[in-house]
């Protein structure tokens, strides 16, 4: 997958060539005199005066942002109506520094009435109800800003969004608001007003474009370590809110996931790109240690065989990472015996050159790892074809095995290469591949743009065990869980679906060689334990997704927009799962703290072959 970094700066290429960019609901001009804030925003996501031009639309100023493509100003109505589905908050889009504005002025507006979609229409998302092209007059200055209006756990409904019209494509933009029932209409309603969170747990740590995340319901799926798990596509987490400021990024605080944003954090209620409803803070709380550790796994015993799987976000050889990873790999994860490695770029990074290889890079993180006193880990990988396995342009990202030889011989079959695919015959009576180490049908449409899984022939203890290393499709491309769809599209899972079918017939091929053969899985799966990706890949008992085997607090390996998730899974066959002595660690080192050195935490799996 590409970079946070680089994906982030393309989604704000977009989003600053898409702010002119808006719904209009008339298709004919229209004028509308002496409206108030809340008329504009109606009863539903669109506005009822969207493409019309409005007059002299008074409001206390609460907010002014003056960076970013979307610059402009929020204002308020100090005399709000009695319908709790209005909105009494709206933003005037200045487009540059807004000038001769404070807060605190009482202004009147004029301009065009208009609905913004951060990301572009084709986002999904839902609409950003703006004044644009605005002129306005300051009335009086220094009049108190309206009283925040307070979002907690009583104010936020259960019940997350009702299912869109399906004639519309199933958008929720024409259903009227039903603040009381839903969450996202509760949010929807509070559109441009200043509000205000108290005490609130960090339940997604600080990026570093100053955004965090916290929970207004403490208690809902929450873990020990602070967080909010995400475990069911019906059991939305509501109390989700992403808090921004309006002030310096120097002064935004370094939060880690189970830190607590203490006092009052308030401001405008904002529409984002990156995540949907957003605090917008003028004044933020004063954020408390929750003093998170990160984990560190057990050793394994002698006769038990410890495989991880590890994505290493994007490493070449000029990232100054290494030192970081190995450390992880040799104290957080105690020197596995194979390591799948997801994300290992070629010798040259990013730059498009036509280098495939990434034997400088592997040697790199070897070469930390014993000078972080771990083993000298040997290693088999295939070099994918040129710019034909997605993620960063030029990097030609892939997966890699890691092992040390002092406990697991590689079982070496010449042939495997980047277009020719692994198979499995009988030798001896046991399951063995044809080429190792190999490539699932790597030229399958299936694969088109994504990795290929990495097959290998390990030797343990004189038991054979067959490794697959996984890095499926990512999410891209997905709505968000605030988009104005519902239930939310999920297009990217029908590649990792077709993704998943081939790994599971493979495994199907080796099982029907031989029985009881020990075949892993493991990876980058980028979808849940409880997705239909996982289902397929468990389909007709060929494999299960060992992570299950914690409990339902503790299963996440990623933390995105304040959920605690499973992306990363290590599934086995019957044979180890029959053996009941097996132990699985999602090892939390990176997903919940805000100096990570990957968006991923390691999995390990212990077990007795």
């Amino acid at each position: 997958m590409p970079s946070k970094s680089s994906a982030r700066l393309a989604a704000l290429t977009v989003a600053a060539v898409c702010s002119a960019t808006s719904i209009v609901a008339l298709t004919s001009p229209a004028h509308a005199d002496s409206v108030r804030i809340h008329d504009i925003q109606g009863t539903t996501r669109i506005s009822p005066y969207a493409g019309q031009q409005v007059t002299d639309v008074t409001g206390v100023v609460t907010g002014i942002r003056t960076y970013g493509s979307s610059r402009g100003f929020w204002i308020q109505d100090p005399n709000p109506d009695a319908d709790p589905a209005t909105s009494e908050g709206v933003f005037v889009f200045t487009s540059s520094t807004p000038k001769g504005v404070a807060v605190g002025d009482l202004v009147s507006v004029s301009g065009t009435v208009s609905e913004f979609v951060p990301g572009g229409t084709s986002s999904g998302n839902q609409s950003l109800t703006e004044i644009t092209k605005p002129t306005f007059t300051v009335v009086s200055s220094g009049n108190p800003v309206p009283a925040a209006t307070v979002i907690d756990a009583k104010s936020v409904p259960n019940a997350y969004v009702p299912d869109g019209d399906t004639a519309a494509d199933n958008s929720i933009n024409a259903l009227p608001l039903r603040p009381s029932k839903y969450a996202l209409d509760r949010y929807e309603s509070l559109e441009g007003m200043n509000v205000q969170v108290s005490d609130t747990r960090v339940v997604g740590a600080t990026d570093p474009y100053t955004e965090l995340w916290v929970t207004v319901k403490p208690r809902e799926h929450a873990n020990r370590r602070g967080g909010t798990v995400y475990g069911s596509y019906d059991a939305q987490n509501t109390g989700r809110l992403q808090i921004q400021s309006l002030g310096s990024t120097a002064d935004f605080p370094k939060a880690n996931v189970g830190d607590t944003l203490t006092g009052t954090t308030s401001g405008p209620l904002d529409y984002n790109q990156f995540g949907g409803y957003t605090l917008v803070a003028s004044q933020l709380g004063t954020l408390k240690s929750g003093d998170l550790k990160r984990e560190t796994t057990e050793k394994q015993r002698r006769g038990e065989l410890a495989v991880a799987t590890y994505n290493v976000e994007n490493l070449d050889p000029s990232d100054a990472t290494f030192d970081a990873h190995a450390a992880a790999i040799v104290n957080n994860l105690r020197s596995p015996d194979i390591v799948s490695l997801e994300e290992i770029q070629d010798n040259t990074g990013s730059k498009n050159d036509g280098v495939v290889a990434a034997d400088q890079t592997v040697g790199k993180l070897i070469d930390a790892v014993v000078a972080a006193g771990g083993p000298r880990y040997d290693w088999r990988g295939v070099d994918p074809a040129d710019g034909t396995d997605g993620g960063e342009p030029g990097g030609n990202i892939r997966q890699v095995f890691l092992f040390n030889p002092e406990r697991v011989s590689f079982t070496d079959r010449a042939g495997g290469d980047a277009t020719t695919a692994v198979g499995v015959k009988k030798v001896r009576g046991k399951a063995a591949l044809t080429v190792s180490p190999g490539r699932i049908d790597p030229t399958n449409e299936a694969f088109a743009s994504s990795r290929k899984p990495l097959v290998g022939e390990f030797v343990f203890r004189g038991r054979t065990v067959i490794v697959i290393a996984n890095h499926f499709n990512s999410k891209g491309g997905d709505h968000s869980l605030t988009s104005q769809y519902q239930p939310v599209a999920r297009s990217s899972e029908t590649q990792r679906h077709q993704q998943a079918t081939l790994v599971n017939s493979f495994v199907k091929d080796v099982l029907a060689t031989e029985k009881n053969a020990r075949v892993i899985a493991l990876g980058d799966i980028n979808d849940f334990e409880f997705s239909g990706t996982a289902r397929i890949l468990e389909s007709g008992g060929a494999l299960w997704s060992a992570v299950k085997s914690l409990p339902r607090s503790e299963r996440y390996s990623y933390v995105y927009q304040g959920n605690s998730q499973v992306l990363d899974q290590i599934l086995v066959s019957p044979s180890i799962r029959r053996g009941c002595d097996l132990e699985y660690d999602s090892v939390h080192i990176n997903a919940e703290f805000n100096d990570q050195i990957s968006d991923h935490d390691p999995q390990v799996l212990r077990f007795k072959p």
